[in-house]
């Protein structure tokens, strides 16, 4: 599974510096990839990305619904089918159905397969369509991340405090075999 656009951001480098009480171009690169590592480190947490972004997976076919791996997902735009020998032909969209639970999870059945080994599945997931529609709680956790992180940049061994997944545990969402 790959992002095909990179992830935005729920905190803007602004927020990020004036938490950290830096000036207001001090260290903007250090920062700006201490947001991207924090925002990482939650989404891999609450085993969801968190702006809506592109996505494409290929995935077996064996007969059961095609399942992406990536929560929550808010639309599936287009299957494809996979050949043996690599050749891929997109299926019109009344050849396959997907159904989008409540918990962001698809399901995609195909109708046919033609002989194809694997479908590759174009989507987009995430919690908000933008920064502004992601909980305040996740962004908060994302900021003290973010500190937590600036602080112990130097190598100084230090767990991440616990308020940090208590912010973030409300959104979390696992599976029998683990973060989902």
């Amino acid at each position: 599974m790959q992002s095909v656009t990179p992830g935005e951001s729920p905190v803007s480098l602004n927020e990020a510096r004036g938490w950290l009480r830096l000036g207001p171009t001090i260290d903007d690169a250090v920062v700006a990839g201490l947001v991207r590592a924090a925002t990482n480190i939650c989404e891999a947490f609450v085993g969801q990305w968190l702006i809506e972004r592109a996505a494409e997976e290929v995935l077996p076919i064996n007969g059961a619904p095609l399942v992406p791996r990536v929560r929550p997902v808010v639309a599936v735009d287009a299957v494809a089918l996979i050949g043996i020998d690599g050749g891929e032909a997109v299926l019109a969209a009344d050849a396959w159905d997907a159904v989008i639970g409540r918990d962001g999870t698809a399901r995609v059945t195909l109708h046919q397969t033609s002989g194809a080994v694997r479908a590759r599945l174009s989507y987009r997931a995430g919690i908000a369509a933008e920064a502004n529609g992601i909980p305040e709680a996740i962004r908060q956790g994302i900021v003290r991340m973010t500190q937590h992180l600036h602080d112990a940049r130097d190598g100084a061994p230090a767990t991440p405090p616990t308020a940090i997944a208590a912010l973030w545990q409300p959104w979390r969402r696992m599976t029998l075999g683990g973060a989902a």
